[in-house]
């Protein structure tokens, strides 16, 4: 199998996508392209040598191919015409805003281009932390009491302290905020409206656990260890972001088997069949021996290749069982049949 690893995106979490490619890069042994979304929405094609950070801070990818997406593929201009970039399915690795909340899986799915990532709906679900909820609770699954708060319509909040505010449709812990006391909630909020203008607000747990499950189903689902956190009050962005770009191994949670087990059957349920065809992970709490699903990441950082010995594996075991979208004969039967009406 050939990838294109699609990165990058008009978002805040833009930086991260660029940080997951460069270390996809490092981990895949599969043979790779990459192209990369910059923030004005054009499509570039990154040779391999370029993929570093300071590449892209310093805009010298403008240097590199541009790309065009038409059907079936993308594309790069030639005086002697469009010649087709070579491979077999697109990742999709945009973190956040285009990536994550549907925008890419549109166009993938428009100009019938195969790829591993979520599609439409379930990006729709798990963009927006509120809809999430309410996808768990429609499964059958625990999920913490939470509240909304609108930019605009500023209401008191209905826990006691602490709580824990993070933008509504934002991930990578970005505006994200333990609040203890009264004199620090005005500071938070506006730190997560800085994102956006909806908030979610939990009670916030002091030692609760949490653990990440990552996997896809090819076939029969494929898991990845489940990961305990290590971390003082939240995961924040560097503790989530920047230790697996330094390759540290991930001990599994020392966890018992009915534990992980009925982890596992809540990850089933998310998963399929709506994010079938993409490898996603799923945040968990347990309290009290209760599971609740805390948040859907759609698309992982690094696709969560620090929780599998084998990510190549994984890759080609699911591109086998990538959804395939519906053929639609039109035969315009009810306009000739109209049509045959009006010239009786």
């Amino acid at each position: 199998m050939r990838y294109a690893i699609l990165f990058g995106g008009s978002s805040f979490e833009h930086e991260i996508s660029i940080v997951s490619a460069i270390v996809l890069k490092e981990r895949l042994k599969s043979d790779t392209v990459f192209i990369f979304l910059d923030e004005n929405r054009d499509f570039y094609l990154i040779d391999k040598k370029n993929m570093k950070s300071k590449y892209f801070s310093s805009k010298e990818y403008k240097n590199s191919t541009q790309l065009i997406l038409k059907k079936g593929g993308f594309y790069q201009k030639g005086l002697l015409g469009e010649k087709k970039i070579n491979f077999d399915a697109v990742i999709n690795l945009i973190h956040g805003r285009d990536g994550e909340d549907g925008k890419v899986a549109a166009l993938l799915d428009f100009y019938q281009i195969s790829y591993i990532g979520s599609r439409i709906e379930a990006c729709a679900i798990s963009f927006n932390k509120h809809f999430t909820k309410m996808f768990a609770k429609e499964l059958g699954l625990n999920v913490l009491d939470y509240q909304i708060i609108k930019k605009d319509e500023i209401k008191p909040l209905r826990f006691e302290y602490p709580v824990i505010i993070k933008p509504l449709r934002l991930g990578s812990s970005i505006g994200v905020s333990v609040v203890r006391e009264d004199n620090e909630l005005s500071y938070a909020l506006d730190v997560a409206f800085e994102f956006d203008d909806e908030v979610i607000v939990e009670p916030f747990i002091d030692g609760i656990k949490e653990y990440n499950l990552a996997g896809c189903k090819a076939g029969e689902f494929i898991f990845s260890i489940i990961e305990e956190p290590k971390k003082m009050d939240f995961l924040d962005f560097e503790k989530k972001y920047l230790d697996f770009s330094r390759g540290e191994q991930i001990k599994p949670a020392q966890i018992q088997d009915d534990l992980e087990n009925r982890i596992k059957e809540a990850f089933k349920k998310v998963y399929d069949p709506l994010f079938c065809g993409a490898l996603i992970r799923c945040d968990f709490f347990v309290k009290n021996g209760d599971i609740y699903l805390n948040e859907i990441n759609p698309i992982p950082g690094s696709l969560a290749n620090y929780l599998f010995s084998d990510l190549d594996d994984v890759l080609s075991r699911l591109s086998d069982y990538l959804p395939k979208e519906k053929k639609i004969d039109i035969d315009y039967r009810y306009i000739h049949t109209i049509s045959g009406m009006k010239n009786k």
